[in-house]
This record gives C-alpha cells, structure tokens and sequence, in this order.
C-alpha cells in the first residue's frame, strides 16, 4: 500500500474474495489490531456488509471472513491475509496468500521482498501488485 491505508485496502480485497466463492482469513499482529479491525469492517461502508468475526468468538469458524492472531485456519480459507509484518508461516495450504504491506516503510518494503523471494525459491507461484495513482492495483514484475 503505497496510496491508502489498510483499513481502506482490506474490504475491497475482502469482497473480491466472497464474490468468488473464497473464504478469507486475516492475521494480525496484536489483539488491538484485530479488535479494531473487527469493528472496522461492521462500519467501513453504509451500502455494503462484509459478514466475518473474531476468532474464538461465536460461530467464528462458521463465518466467511475471521480476523485473527492465530497460524490456524479455523474457518476453512482458501486466502491468507497477513497485515502489520506478521510473517507467513509454514502451512501454504492456501490457494493464495496476500501480504499487505505500506510500500512507504522502507523496512516493510524489505521484508516483503525476503519472504516473496522465500516463497518463489520454494516453488510457490509469486505476484506482486502495487496501487496505481487511482487507488487501483497493478501486477509488477
């Protein structure tokens, strides 16, 4: 993210999950994070609703979209969204994994590549988008 923050970036991407048939799973570094996240996305838009809940509460592992601390995939994803540097970890039994990151924190910046380097050395098909002047993604190379 380079344009908007993530609380701007992460419901679109979320919707573009449901509106495929996926399941999503969000990761966060802390509880506040996750918390605030939580509630973010119960009021990021008047004409829209983006069903989802907080992991280990009720009927979270039934929801379509859980935000969480936790490695585990309680509700089933098939997309993985790490936010706030939390690293992927070794379970890639995701059909994608989406690592948001600001592109204007230098250390960020770096980390990500590592761990896109990491992953494309293990195999794994990588892709990196960055916003473009309209707050739309573009595929780099």
């Amino acid at each position: 993210m380079q344009r908007q923050p993530l609380e701007m970036v992460l419901p679109a991407l979320l919707e573009r999950c449901l509106q495929r048939g996926w399941r999503a799973v969000v990761r966060t570094g802390t509880e506040e994070r996750a918390e605030a996240l939580d509630a973010h996305l119960w009021t990021y838009s008047d004409d829209s609703f983006l069903p989802h809940a907080l992991d280990g509460g009720e009927n979270g592992e039934s929801q379509p979209v859980l935000v969480t601390m936790s490695s585990r995939n309680s509700n089933k994803a098939e997309v993985r969204f790490l936010v706030d540097g939390v690293p992927p970890d070794e379970d890639v039994d995701f059909k994608r994994i989406v690592v948001i990151f600001d592109g204007n924190d230098d250390t960020a910046v770096g980390q990500a590549r590592k761990w896109w380097q990491d992953y494309r050395n293990a195999g794994h098909t990588t892709t990196y988008w960055q916003q473009n002047t309209a707050g739309g993604w573009q595929q780099k190379n």
